[in-house]
C-alpha cells in the first residue's frame, strides 16, 4: 500500500500563504499569528514548527492545512487527512508540547489520532467557547484597573500563581521552584500587558493580554480574589483590559473560556464578547 506523504516543515518561501491563511481567521489564530509576525518562520526564531498538510510549496498561495508545533500543539486548520498528517508528524518524536490547543475540531481529530502513544490525558476540555469583541464594553470599565509596574512584580505573583493552580490544576513553580513562570509574568509586566487591582496592596483583580497579533489580542489570566467574588470585580475589570486592547492598541479583543465555568462564561456576555468559534484543549 502507497503512504500518503506526511506534513511538510514550512519555510520562509511559505510566508504570503502562511500570513494569507492566519489572517483567514484572525481570531481563531492570534496565537501563532503573533509568532509568526514577530519571528517569520524560521523554527529556532519562531520558537518552533508550522506544518501544512500539502506536500508541495504552495505555489498558489494558499495551505489547506497548518500546525504549530512548539510549547503548544496548536492545529489551525485542516481536514481529516490533514490531520491524520499532523499526528504523523508529532509521533516521530518525544511529545514536548504542555497541551493540544486550538479550534476544537482540529484539536479532538488530532488528539484522536495521537491518544494511543500520547495517552492518557490529564484533562480533555472539549467545549471552549471562543469570544470577541471589537468595540465598546457594554458595562463600565474598573477605573482602578490599570498596567502593572516591573517594581510590583512580588505582589503581582502569589495572585498568578493562584490563577495558574485553578485554572491549569498544577502549580507553576514545579520543576524549577517557579523560575520560569516568574520570568514570564516578569515579562508580560515589562510589555505593558499584566493588569491588576490592587487593594491595600494586594491584587483582588487580574487579567494580562498574552498572545497579540497587529490585529487581535488574546486576554488570559482573568482572575477575582476569592474573597470578592461577588463584587463585580470580574466583569468591570475585564472591560477595562478590554477598553486598553480596542481603544489603546487598537485591537480586537478576544479569549477563550470553559463553558462549564458559567459564571465567567455570564460576565463576558455582559461585557460585550460574543462567540465566534469554539476551541478546545488538551492537558497533560
Amino acid at each position: 500500500m502507497l503512504r500518503l506523504a506526511g506534513a511538510r516543515l514550512l519555510d520562509d518561501r511559505d510566508y504570503p500563504a502562511v500570513r494569507a491563511a492566519l489572517a483567514a481567521d484572525p481570531v481563531g489564530s492570534c496565537m501563532v499569528s503573533a509568532r509568526v509576525e514577530a519571528a517569520g518562520l524560521d523554527p529556532w526564531r519562531l520558537g518552533g514548527e508550522l506544518w501544512a498538510a500539502d506536500s508541495r510549496p504552495a505555489r498558489a498561495g494558499r495551505i489547506q492545512g497548518l500546525c504549530f508545533a512548539g510549547p503548544n500543539l496548536i492545529p489551525l486548520r485542516g481536514n481529516a487527512s490533514a490531520v491524520r498528517s499532523f499526528a504523523d508528524r508529532a509521533l516521530r518524536r518525544q511529545r514536548t508540547c504542555s497541551s493540544l490547543v486550538g479550534p476544537a475540531e482540529q484539536v479532538i481529530g488530532l488528539w484522536d489520532e495521537l491518544t494511543a502513544e500520547w495517552g492518557p490525558a490529564r484533562e480533555v476540555r472539549d467545549d471552549q467557547p471562543l469570544m470577541a469583541l471589537d468595540g465598546v464594553p457594554s458595562v463600565p470599565s474598573d477605573p482602578y484597573v490599570r498596567a502593572v509596574r516591573p517594581d510590583e512584580l512580588d505582589r503581582y505573583l502569589p495572585a498568578a500563581i493562584a490563577m495558574f493552580i485553578e485554572e491549569v490544576g498544577v502549580d507553576p513553580r514545579s520543576g524549577d521552584g517557579g523560575v520560569s513562570y516568574r520570568a514570564r509574568v516578569s515579562e508580560l509586566i515589562a510589555g505593558g500587558r499584566a493588569f491588576a487591582r490592587f487593594e491595600d496592596g494586594e491584587v483582588v483583580f487580574k487579567a494580562e493580554i498574552g498572545a497579540m497579533s497587529a490585529t487581535v489580542g488574546q486576554i488570559q489570566g482573568v482572575w477575582v480574589h476569592p474573597d470578592r467574588r461577588a463584587d463585580g470585580l470580574g466583569t468591570a475589570g475585564t472591560a477595562a483590559v478590554v477598553n486598553r486592547l480596542v481603544r489603546g492598541m487598537g485591537r480586537t479583543a478576544s479569549l477563550y473560556v470553559n463553558a462549564y465555568n458559567s459564571p465567567a462564561l455570564a460576565a463576558y456576555r455582559k461585557v460585550g464578547f460574543q462567540q465566534v468559534g469554539q476551541y478546545a484543549t488538551v492537558l497533560f
